[in-house]
């Protein structure tokens, strides 16, 4: 087991970078001028909580593919709207993207959290006709706390949270820099006030104990700069849904807030991986 200042090390992905104030401005600045530009239909609501809304970008034509962005932020800061910047190049690619508020640590528990993502992802799909999208090409991606949702919504048992949903609702997941098994966080000190794990509802939301009940595709990425500890979470997910896994993709010389940038960057092996997937073709 990993001592406190280990685990502060390994997890704290914020604090070991210095310019973070200044990357997280560089993102509400770009996802500003993408709002700007892109016609959005903000802040529609899915649930019943205040946080349980989100955007939806459309593309040009009908039955686009559409991508599922979950936003990280360890469960307990930043929003949709700070991740505004991914947009642009998928829907320039005739790829339609929604991107979900949830409700935040301490006020909301994880696995409330996880509730409202599969209320996300249903009502998108029952919206599927009225939004324009393709119901069989509906892919969910993530960064950090954000791939953590991501990989619980492909382990979702669909008909069994709903009659109504098909088994098969999503058609692949790609997760960046996510951590799959939350139990080394319940003795870390920097999140103990907020995320309020014990043992017991650690292991209740992790993805690693759950098993997709289908052979869904799941791409996984981490940076190459990022800790030890979310290097070999990354290589856990892997093992734990063998089925599953397509591909790993490298990001080298990127830390942990650098990593998710690269799926928006039309010319990155990551965003071509999520096209072919969003498009069948992976």
């Amino acid at each position: 087991m990993l001592t406190p200042e280990q685990l502060e090390s390994e997890y704290n992905a914020r604090a070991a970078i210095a310019d973070h104030p200044q990357i997280f401005e560089r993102w509400r600045e770009e996802s500003g001028a993408a709002r700007a530009r892109l016609q959005v239909d903000a802040d529609r609501r899915f649930g019943p909580a205040p946080a349980e809304t989100l955007d939806f970008y459309p593309t040009a034509g009908r039955n686009a593919a559409l991508l599922v962005f979950i936003h990280g932020g360890y469960w307990r800061s930043l929003d949709k709207q700070d991740f505004s910047f991914l947009a642009p190049t998928f829907v320039d690619a005739g790829v339609a993207v929604a991107m979900p508020n949830y409700g935040l640590a301490p006020a909301t528990p994880i696995a409330e959290m996880v509730r409202q993502m599969l209320r996300a992802l249903a009502a998108l799909y029952r919206d599927a006709s009225q939004l324009g999208i393709d119901r069989g090409r509906i892919v969910v991606a993530g960064h950090s706390a954000g791939a953590h949702l991501a990989a619980m919504m492909l382990a979702a048992d669909w008909p069994r949270w709903s009659p109504d949903l098909p088994a098969d609702l999503l058609h692949g997941a790609v997760c960046i820099s996510g951590i799959y098994d939350l139990r080394p966080l319940v003795h870390a000190a920097f999140l103990q006030d907020d995320l309020r794990l014990d043992t017991r509802s650690a292991k209740f939301v992790s993805p690693v104990n759950y098993r997709p009940g289908l052979a869904m595709p799941l791409i996984t990425a981490v940076g190459a700069d990022e800790s030890a500890e979310f290097r070999r979470q990354n290589r856990l997910i892997r093992s734990a849904w063998p089925h599953c896994f397509r591909d790993d993709l490298p990001l080298p010389g990127r830390h942990h807030l650098a990593s998710v940038e690269a799926l928006g960057a039309a010319s990155h092996p990551l965003f071509g991986a999520t096209m072919r997937l969003l498009l069948g073709r992976s």
